[in-house]
C-alpha cells in the first residue's frame, strides 16, 4: 500500500502530512519518527476516518506551505495520486515540559503570513514586516479552550464567536503575554470601557500602544484569538466597567475612529502570532 513518509525538515520541528484527524508530533528528541499526543485539547480520532483517507489516498497538510512543502505537496498529488483534504492548517508541537512557550516563524511564502502581511499595510508610514511568528503555549490554549466550550454553552447557536484581533502594547510586555498571555491582574484601567483587555480589527488602532525598541527600531504587535460571544455593543464610554454586563461575555466600542473588542476575563483571549516590524 502506498503509504505517505513522514518527513521532518532540518528546520520544522513537525510532521508535515497526516491521513488521521489526531494532532502528529515529533518529539523533542529530535529522532526522526512521530508520535501521537493526546494530552492536549483539542483532539479527536476515527479509526474509520484513517483507514477511509488511507484507501482513497487522501492527506492533510499540518504546516503552511512554502516552497519546500509545496515540492512535496506536488510529488504526492502528481507521482503518487494523492490528494489534498482540507485547507492547510498549522500544527507547532508542545515545548518541553520545562518550557512555558514556543514561538515558531511563519514561512513569508505561506497564505497566512502573505494575508496577515496584507492587513498591516493599512498602517502605512512605510511598513516593513521582519517576520511573523506563531506562538505555542499549551497551558494557556488549554484554558482558553476550556473557555470556548464555556462560552459556547451559553450563546445561540453554540457560536462563541471566536474573531482575530490585534492588539498593541509596550515592547517590555510582549513576552509577560506570550508566557501568561492576557492576565486580568495587569488589563487597562484607563480604557474608555474599563478594566479590560483591548483588541481592535484594524491594525492602525493598536499600532497606536506600541513602542519602539530602542535596539533595533522595531515594533512588535500581536495578533490573538478572542471569545466575543455574547455582546454588549456601546457607543459611549463606561469606564466603570470591570466586567462584562451581565448576560454579555464582552464589550464591542464603538462611535470612534475604530471599533474596539474588549473582554474582562482572564483565559478568554490567546496570544497567536508576534508581528515584527518597522514603521
Amino acid at each position: 500500500m502506498d503509504l505517505i513518509e513522514p518527513h521532518i525538515a532540518l528546520t520544522h520541528d513537525r510532521i508535515d502530512f497526516d491521513v488521521n484527524n489526531l494532532y502528529l508530533e515529533k518529539s523533542y528528541t529530535r529522532e526522526i519518527g512521530m508520535m501521537v499526543d493526546i494530552q492536549e485539547l483539542p483532539y479527536s480520532i476515527s479509526l474509520e476516518s484513517i483507514v477511509k483517507n488511507i484507501k482513497e489516498k487522501k492527506f492533510r497538510v499540518l504546516r503552511p506551505i512554502d516552497s519546500l512543502l509545496q515540492d512535496r505537496i506536488n510529488k504526492m498529488k502528481n507521482i503518487r495520486n494523492w490528494t489534498q483534504s482540507g485547507e492547510p492548517f498549522s500544527i507547532v508541537p508542545s515545548p518541553h515540559s520545562h518550557i512555558i512557550s514556543v514561538v515558531v516563524p511563519l514561512p513569508s511564502s505561506s497564505d497566512l503570513y502573505q494575508d496577515l502581511a496584507t492587513k498591516m499595510q493599512v498602517i502605512g508610514g512605510g511598513i516593513q514586516i521582519k517576520s511573523i511568528e506563531q506562538i505555542r503555549n499549551p497551558r494557556l490554549e488549554g484554558l482558553y479552550e476550556f473557555m470556548k466550550t464555556n462560552i459556547a454553552g451559553q450563546c445561540p447557536q453554540s457560536n462563541s464567536k471566536e474573531r482575530y484581533l490585534f492588539h498593541g502594547t509596550k515592547t517590555d510586555a510582549v513576552q509577560g503575554i506570550t508566557d501568561y498571555g492576557f492576565d486580568d491582574r495587569y488589563f487597562s484601567s484607563s480604557g474608555r470601557w474599563g478594566h479590560g483587555a483591548y483588541f481592535a480589527d484594524d491594525p492602525r488602532k493598536s499600532h497606536g500602544y506600541i513602542n519602539l525598541n530602542p535596539q533595533d527600531q522595531t515594533r512588535v504587535m500581536l495578533y490573538a484569538k478572542g471569545l466575543l460571544g455574547i455582546q454588549s455593543v456601546q457607543n459611549t464610554d463606561n469606564p466603570s466597567l470591570n466586567a462584562s454586563p451581565i448576560g454579555d461575555h464582552s464589550v464591542q466600542g464603538t462611535g470612534g475612529q475604530y471599533e474596539e473588542y474588549i473582554v474582562y476575563r482572564y483565559g478568554q483571549a490567546l496570544p497567536y502570532l508576534k508581528v515584527t516590524y518597522t514603521a
